[in-house]
């Protein structure tokens, strides 16, 4: 977590709730000492049928293919 003085937050504004947005939980101070906390919302989930729509639109993985580019990425042994 972040810690922004108040000041900074008056005169950057902006960019710290740009920052929030991107995901980052900010701590404000005032004089040094912490007084408040700004963070990010949840996002709401997806509805099933938008999960199911792209998962019908994934493509066809063949395991055996898969399994031998693996192979040739990585140690055979592992």
């Amino acid at each position: 977590m972040t810690d922004v003085s108040i000041r900074d937050l008056r005169n950057h504004g902006g960019a710290v709730v740009e920052r929030a947005t991107r995901g980052e939980a900010i701590t404000i101070t005032k004089a040094g000492q912490r007084v408040a906390e700004l963070r990010p919302l949840a996002r709401p989930g997806l509805a099933a049928d938008l999960l199911i729509a792209r998962w019908r639109g994934l493509p066809r993985v063949d395991p055996a293919a898969l399994a031998a580019d693996v192979d040739q990425l990585l140690e055979p042994t592992l």
